[in-house]
């Protein structure tokens, strides 16, 4: 199957990259200069179009006057996940139980891609799917980032542990603060859903639990924030200023 991705970083991103795409739309009046020589020097057929034609095409209004039609975003599964990390790396995972907004997804490929994480997992049901939204506000992070979709994800992080992760969860009672790990083994960082937090048996599978301190009258933030926060003080503690 094929979909609808669009947004100038999304788009620049594809074809830059050997994913196959069968067609292009631009928005009249609408000039990238770089993208136009990708797509010419692809031979990729491209139309211009009104911006409504290209609303109604990509079922957003948030595009950026660009569409690509190509394939669907491909998975890998753990174990190629898990080769692809460089030796002597101490590997840093994300599995996100649960979570349901594309946005956020989208936000933790970004932030993974920033630090230099090495993937992300989901839960193949009850968890959002790699789509035209969470390409665009990635901002071509979703082509950098290799995700897994697995069916257990307390299976899955037994499995890691075994490969010598420690599992990190996030919860506001029995934790320590974020800033105390020393974060000198391979890493899993469990982030939950946007509700309900991190599921019971995904839970009894963390090594550690970790609470952000809250010193305002709101007691939780959003998953992707907390996600940027943990990673970026994961990569701190790896990378100290000297």
């Amino acid at each position: 199957m094929a979909q609808w991705i669009y947004g100038k970083n999304a788009a620049m991103q594809i074809l830059k990259s050997k994913k196959k795409v069968e067609k292009a739309l631009v928005a009249e009046g609408m000039r990238f200069p770089e993208a136009e020589t990708l797509l010419k020097s692809r031979r990729i057929p491209t139309q211009r179009v009104s911006r409504k034609e290209l609303d109604k095409a990509c079922m957003d209004t948030h595009h950026q006057g660009i569409a690509l039609y190509c394939e669907d975003y491909k998975t890998v599964n753990v174990e190629e996940m898990l080769s692809r990390i460089p030796q002597g790396k101490l590997g840093t995972i994300v599995v996100l139980d649960e979570l349901e907004d594309p946005h956020n997804l989208g936000a933790v490929l970004r932030t993974c891609d920033a630090v230099g994480a090495d993937g992300v997992i989901l839960r193949k049901n009850r968890s959002v799917s790699l789509n035209s939204t969470v390409a665009k506000v990635s901002t071509g992070a979703i082509e950098t980032v290799p995700v897994a979709m697995v069916a257990n994800l307390t299976q899955t992080l037994k499995q890691l542990k075994e490969q010598g992760y420690w599992v990190y969860g996030t919860d506001m009672q029995n934790a320590q603060d974020y800033r105390q790990p020393a974060f000198d083994t391979p890493v899993v960082l469990v982030i939950g859903s946007e509700g309900k937090g991190i599921s019971r048996l995904v839970k009894e599978e963390c090594d550690v639990m970790l609470t952000l301190p809250m010193e305002g009258a709101i007691s939780s933030l959003n998953a992707s924030v907390a996600c940027a926060v943990l990673l970026y003080q994961i990569h701190a503690k790896r990378f100290p200023l000297k």
